[in-house]
């Protein structure tokens, strides 16, 4: 199934939400009030699992919906005893087969109003606590664990911002880097008046990928929840 039609979807939610138990229904809706899609992760070339599994664990956890993967070189592999199923409740965009998947996920993202973000020590860089959020939505970019962001990605950064350190190693592991970094950023954005809470359609599209995902036979559920209301075009 590729889609249901807005006009229906309200009631396809309502008739699926009978097959979940109520506890976790409530847990659906508790949670989707707290997603943000105004700060989003893009991780570029990102080549150990279980960093990169991390790092989606840590995008759930704090409530960062999209997680934006660049698959140039390395290709994007889950570690499933770090990922701990928190991959099935995320919107994951994948960039590969392309001639240039970093910079079609660049322009992929300014297109959806995104500022790009180069998460790197740079000439011109903020610290973290100092980084705009009213400045607009931005996607965080993040690098390799032993050269970081490519070259290419950084000559189309907007911006570039780094965590300050107090010690003698250079630079964070890439995990603990997204998490301090996605920990700050989504603790001050709650905390203004900033519409960073997902739209009505937005809000009933996860619900409805949750349910689907939480329900035993659901798409034979859904066809005798369609059929019982006669003949109706959709797109599946």
């Amino acid at each position: 199934m590729h889609g249901t039609p807005f006009f229906f979807m309200d009631k396809l939610i309502k008739h699926l939400s009978e097959f979940v138990l109520p506890r976790r229904l409530q847990l659906f809706e508790e949670i989707i009030e707290k997603r943000t899609r105004y700060i989003t992760v893009a991780l570029e070339d990102i080549y150990q699992s279980q960093n990169a599994s991390a790092v989606l664990r840590t995008c759930e956890c704090l409530g960062f919906q999209d997680l934006h993967i660049i698959e140039a070189k390395n290709q994007y592999k889950l570690n499933p005893d770090v990922v701990m199923g928190s991959s099935k409740w995320l919107t994951l965009h994948r960039y590969s087969n392309v001639p240039d998947p970093t910079t079609e996920a660049i322009d992929s993202l300014r297109s959806k109003g995104y500022r790009i973000v180069a998460t790197t020590p740079h000439k011109d860089d903020v610290d973290l606590p100092d980084l705009d959020l009213a400045k607009g939505p931005m996607a965080l970019f993040f690098g390799t664990e032993l050269t970081g962001l490519t070259e290419k990605m950084l000559s189309q950064a907007d911006e570039f911002v780094k965590i300050p350190m107090h010690g003698f190693t250079e630079s964070f592991n890439i995990s603990v880097s997204a998490a301090i970094t996605l920990y700050e950023l989504g603790t001050r954005l709650r905390n203004t008046e900033l519409p960073w809470q997902l739209t009505k359609n937005e809000k009933e599209s996860l619900m409805l990928s949750w349910l689907r995902q939480s329900i035993k036979k659901v798409d034979l559920i859904e066809e005798q929840f369609f059929s019982s209301r006669g003949s109706i075009e959709k797109e599946f």
